[in-house]
């Protein structure tokens, strides 16, 4: 079972950035596409980006093109999410999560089954 620790979260001001980072242990991180979540209080967990195995592929959710860039480096075994001109809607815990490069379809919440401890995104307005 991946081992998944997320960190990077923080209090930033809107228009801010941070980068969070991912450390994925427990399964072959090579081989697994890579995706970060939030959860909003009082909403349920939502896809935020997506990531190939290869990273030669990447996806969004509208809320965040052109905003966010996810990235992996598969020597250190982390992904990391790069966000800028953060907003007050921004506000949320973050996860990662992985999948195996073979499993078919669009990457959801849904797919998993156990969580890391996320890390909190705070933006104030």
């Amino acid at each position: 079972q991946v081992q998944l620790v997320e960190s990077g979260g923080g209090l930033v001001q809107a228009g801010g950035s941070l980068r969070l980072s991912c450390v994925a242990s427990g399964r072959t991180f090579s081989a697994d596409n890579m995706g970060w979540f939030r959860q909003a209080p009082g909403k349920e967990r939502a896809f935020v980006a997506s990531i190939s195995w290869s990273g030669g592929n990447t996806r969004y959710t509208d809320s965040v093109k052109g905003r966010f860039t996810i990235s992996r480096d598969n020597a250190k075994n982390t992904v990391y999410l790069q966000m800028n001109s953060l907003k007050p809607e921004d506000t949320a815990v973050y996860y990662c999560n992985a999948r195996s490069r073979f499993s078919s379809g669009t990457m959801t919440s849904g797919d998993f089954g156990s969580w890391g401890q996320g890390t909190q995104v705070t933006v104030s307005s």
